[in-house]
């Protein structure tokens, strides 16, 4: 009875061994594979090259031969988890979720694909040759595609740098209160990135938050320059043209809540100073996308205009005009006549 007792306790012994000797360290060892059912060979990892067998499929619908017709085209069928970002250039597109995949699709098919350990790809920008990602664990990394192969992808840095933040953490000021009990250093977000958006002609770099602030970031020195609190709360999409930065968020007071939009203008130099230009109110729910652009009609004019378009969860899309030279921090609610 005792022998059978030992037996058995070395047997659970050698399984526990052989666990911890084989997944410790790699998340994929062939000598690991068991059958082709088990969920070891069926993991997208479990494969030569991270390309031979995508966990996303081209699942191609009837498609309509009448290309005049408005229609879906195909469908890139997922399995490994919620899709949170995308960002499409010249026929690419980049695909982000909570697997930390950043995946490239050419012709809805797999072309590449790159991993940051670094938590969910919330956001993505393209620009230029460089891929910035935002993620949950409040970093912008940056990525560099490869000249000689395009399918090759290199993270050239993080946003803040590591010296940067060394170099700020000596300095006391540079601490600002991030909750009750904690603080933290301006240039990092102190909790996820939710959003982000390029200002290609002053080469800006914008990432919001749920810390409640945006950022500022240099595109080519990759310093973060100006850090705003925007809002009460998360900042959860962000939308930028030209000298002009739309921003959601939600605003808790007298414990009320408001679905509210600003709108910041920079001030231009070096010191890209952000002032709220105009506060939008009128959503009933959340507001998940935002894009601006200049009013053609009052283009020349005296009188500039910018035009911002919001989508919400209220199943709606409110496009509202803002005057260029909008009183600082006018508030505008749905249906105000600026005329």
């Amino acid at each position: 009875m005792f022998s059978e007792i030992n037996r058995r306790d070395d047997m659970i012994h050698n399984v526990f061994a052989t666990t911890d000797q084989d997944f410790a360290f790699s998340p994929y060892d062939p000598r690991c594979l068991s059958g082709e059912d088990s969920p070891t060979m069926m993991s997208p990892w479990n494969q030569t090259s991270p390309f031979m067998k995508s966990p996303w499929s081209n699942f191609n619908e009837t498609v309509t031969t009448n290309t005049t017709q408005n229609g879906l085209i195909g469908s890139l069928v997922r399995e490994e988890g919620h899709v949170y970002s995308l960002s499409v250039k010249n026929e690419i597109l980049y695909t982000g979720s909570d697997s930390k995949n950043i995946r490239v699709w050419k012709n809805m098919k797999e072309f590449a694909a790159f991993k940051s350990n670094s938590g969910f790809v919330k956001a993505i920008i393209i620009s230029g040759d460089k891929i910035f990602t935002g993620h949950h664990d409040g970093k912008v990394r940056v990525w560099k595609i490869s000249p000689k192969n395009p399918s090759i992808h290199k993270r050239v840095g993080t946003l803040p740098m590591f010296f940067d933040i060394f170099k700020a953490s000596i300095r006391p000021k540079n601490y600002v209160q991030v909750k009750r009990n904690r603080t933290a250093l301006w240039i990092k977000h102190a909790e996820a990135i939710s959003c982000m958006s390029m200002n290609p002609e002053q080469e800006f770099l914008y990432s919001g938050s749920w810390d409640r602030t945006f950022k500022v970031w240099r595109v080519k020195n990759s310093k973060c320059i100006e850090s705003v609190k925007a809002h009460d709360d998360a900042v959860n999409s962000c939308g930028c043209h030209r000298r002009r930065l739309g921003l959601y968020g939600i605003s808790r007071r007298d414990s009320e809540v408001a679905q509210l939009i600003k709108l910041y203008v920079c001030g231009g130099g070096l010191a890209a100073i952000h002032t709220c230009l105009s506060v939008l109110s009128g959503h009933t729910g959340p507001v998940k996308c935002l894009t601006v652009e200049e009013d053609k009609e009052s283009t020349g004019g005296g009188d500039q205009k910018w035009v911002v378009y919001s989508g919400s969860l209220d199943k709606s899309v409110k496009v509202w005009s803002v005057p260029e030279m909008a009183p600082d921090s006018q508030h505008i609610k749905w249906g105000t006549n600026l005329e």
